[in-house]
């Protein structure tokens, strides 16, 4: 199972993230109430241990800039959350071997999502951040071959039962654990990340986390 908070921007929430068991986080540097200066993550992610992922979100950004952005900032990988082509994502893999690629539930690149290089295929609501879902029926038009970062209006109340319905590879959260734009609220997120690995029957994987980086793929995370 594989947890990411994303829309860190400050020290205190990624230590605390880390802390409760969160295997990934998420920094914003596109257009945001979130986002976040390469420099200023470039000095929390190097308090942060080895083991935790750490992914740059971008929108629509040129793939250079992308590559760019994911180097000064000393993030592991990157998440793709526009309107990006396979080709797009393919350049930006060239350098960049951890990528995620977010879709809009019920969209074409949805359901044309085994399209893209990467298989780590991030599904969201039409406007990301705001905290909206969708149904979770239109997972079904998502190809079987990709690996499914569950996303869009989750909360602890809710992802348990999001999981158990979808049995997504893993599932990313915001707004859902936030106590104003940027700022999370530590019992939130405590209770997102317990309700969501006792939905995986308490089952981590982190221990792969070193072993996969040093590969060219993905993580090899099974849910």
């Amino acid at each position: 199972m594989f947890v990411k908070i994303c829309g860190i921007t400050n020290e205190q929430d990624a230590l605390l993230a880390v802390a409760l068991g969160a295997d990934a986080l998420g920094f914003v540097f596109a257009p945001s109430p979130r986002q976040v200066a390469p420099q200023r993550v470039k000095e929390i992610v190097r308090r942060l241990p080895q083991s935790v992922l750490t992914v740059g979100v971008f929108r629509d950004e040129h793939p250079q800039r992308v590559i760019d952005i994911v180097h000064e900032a000393g993030v592991f990988g990157a998440q793709l959350h526009g309107h990006e082509s396979a080709a797009n994502v393919a350049e930006v893999m060239v350098d960049i071997k951890w990528v995620i690629k977010a879709v809009v539930a019920g969209s074409v690149e949805a359901q044309k999502a085994d399209d893209y290089l990467t298989d780590l295929i991030l599904v969201d609501s039409p406007n990301p951040g705001s905290g909206s879902g969708y149904e979770f029926d239109l997972l079904k038009q998502i190809p079987e071959s990709v690996r499914v970062l569950l996303a869009g209006g989750l909360t602890a109340d809710n992802v348990a039962t999001a999981i158990a319905k979808v049995t997504p590879w893993g599932v990313d959260v915001s707004s859902g654990v936030e106590k104003s734009h940027g700022y999370k609220d530590p019992i939130k997120m405590k209770k997102f990340i317990e309700n969501a690995r006792s939905a995986f029957g308490n089952v981590s994987h982190g221990a792969n986390i070193e072993e996969s980086k040093r590969g060219n793929l993905p993580f090899n995370w099974e849910t």
